[in-house]
């Protein structure tokens, strides 16, 4: 089947059915899920929580769409067809409001941290596993109630930007893509707090590649001594002031760093002092230096000079999340604050459900996972599955995977260096609209 033939079915399909996942998503976690709702009842509803938790999910495959729509496409009833009742936009709010949004939370992590861990051919890095932590924004609509909770950033003014923002930091496999943990908040709390909820579940045997902005002593030392052979690397942060203590080779130093006041007063079991190799390397007519806790008798300078390229996987992973998923559209559509999680948690946990398929996709084809267009494989393997799932039994259903699986060849992309461009500042965005046309001022 091509592409276009594909897409086209999807286009042309009906009803939809959840249970084209189940394979991947038990049905003992979304019992479990729903069973932490604040409401949960023994009752069985027309709206059910399971039936309500996918729909959460569905909301991520069809961003442009009414979430009415969203539940009529997937079925979201106990019985039957839904009917214009059920599916009216405020018994769906209540719905999703008795559901709350530690079940999307608890299932997110629960199948982020098996699919996370996952190994793959030829997925390591000299006997490591790679990971990267990075953190993204989103925002909410303009309402008093996510004003209060979530905040914004402030502008050179007194004025603040024009929509609340929250903050996302995640746990990314380099070579599936798939996000092993998350943490969200409101904007106001920085990334290293939040990626310091989350370190224990990087695995043994393994290197973290972070952003200069994750620079800090209890959070690097935290990944590197609470586990077995856990290491990590990220770019030196300006104005950095060190000692050196050996210098192994040219541009291959051991430093020694001084730990804050104040990172001993929120720690008091930091030490006074801690130590980094530091590996400085040209690009270009640039200098750069990464500092890392690899030891140098087991991996060459140039070996951690190469590997923090890495890091931009990420980037493309945080891309594919508000590119071909949210369309570009940053703006949730949740008005109410918990319901902003519980979009926020079923957007991750739709995009790993994506990736885990497209990562067994290209396995299956004698590919690596970084392999495969996220854009098409999203078009094609995503929506085929919710979409199509209808006119298929369940017992069907994983015929139906393999079939796609064996048509994702041409998914495939080569994968081509990025491209070294400097740093730029975007102008920032207004919350008035721009006419285009209107004549220069003088």
């Amino acid at each position: 089947m091509s592409i276009a033939a594909a897409l086209n079915d999807v286009m042309d399909s009906h009803d939809a059915s959840p249970s084209a996942f189940a394979e991947h998503l038990p049905v003992e976690w979304i019992e479990a899920a729903t069973g932490l709702s604040a409401q949960a009842t023994i009752r069985r509803r027309r709206l059910p929580s399971d039936m309500v938790l996918w729909l959460t999910i569905g909301m991520a495959f069809f961003r442009d769409e009414p979430i009415s729509e969203v539940a009529r496409k997937l079925n979201i009833c106990a019985n039957g067809l839904a009917n214009d009742e059920l599916l009216a936009p405020s018994a769906l709010s209540q719905a999703r409001q008795r559901l709350g949004d530690e079940p999307s939370e608890w299932l997110f992590k629960k199948s982020a941290g098996h699919w996370g861990a996952e190994r793959y051919p030829d997925d390591d890095w000299h006997g490591l596993q790679l990971f990267a932590v990075d953190g993204a924004l989103f925002r909410t609509p303009e309402t008093p109630e996510l004003r209060a909770h979530f905040g914004s950033g402030n502008t050179s003014s007194e004025r603040q930007t024009p929509f609340p923002m929250l903050r996302l930091v995640a746990l990314m496999n380099v070579r599936s893509h798939i996000i092993m943990n998350a943490a969200i908040s409101p904007y106001r709390r920085g990334e290293v707090p939040l990626a310091a909820t989350f370190t224990d579940a990087l695995p043994d045997n393994s290197v973290t590649l972070l952003d200069k902005g994750f620079f800090s002593a209890n959070l690097l030392l935290n990944i590197s001594t609470e586990g077995h052979n856990r290491h990590w690397l990220l770019p030196e942060r300006s104005r950095l002031s060190y000692t050196v203590v050996e210098s192994y080779a040219e541009g291959d130093r051991l430093l020694e760093m001084k730990v804050s006041a104040q990172a001993r007063k929120a720690n008091p079991e930091l030490p006074a002092y801690w130590r980094a190799r530091a590996v400085t390397y040209q690009v270009g007519e640039q200098e750069k230096t990464v500092l890392t806790s690899l030891p140098a008798k087991q991996y060459s300078a140039h070996q951690v000079a190469t590997l923090y390229h890495q890091r931009w996987e990420i980037e493309l992973g945080f891309r594919d999340i508000k590119s071909s998923m949210q369309g570009n559209a940053i703006t949730l559509r949740s008005k109410k604050v918990g319901l902003i999680y519980q979009e926020l948690w079923g957007l991750l946990l739709g995009y790993n459900l994506i990736r885990r398929e497209a990562s067994q996709a290209a396995v299956e084809n004698g590919h690596s996972p970084q392999e495969i267009s996220f854009k098409f494989a999203y078009q094609f393997i995503a929506t085929q599955l919710i979409s199509m799932a209808g006119a298929v039994s369940p017992g069907n259903t994983g015929k139906r995977l393999a079939a796609l699986r064996g048509s994702v060849a041409t998914l495939f992309i080569e994968k081509r260096p990025r491209p070294s461009r400097p740093r730029a500042v975007k102008i920032s965005k207004t919350r008035y609209p721009v006419n285009r046309n209107a004549a220069p001022l003088k």
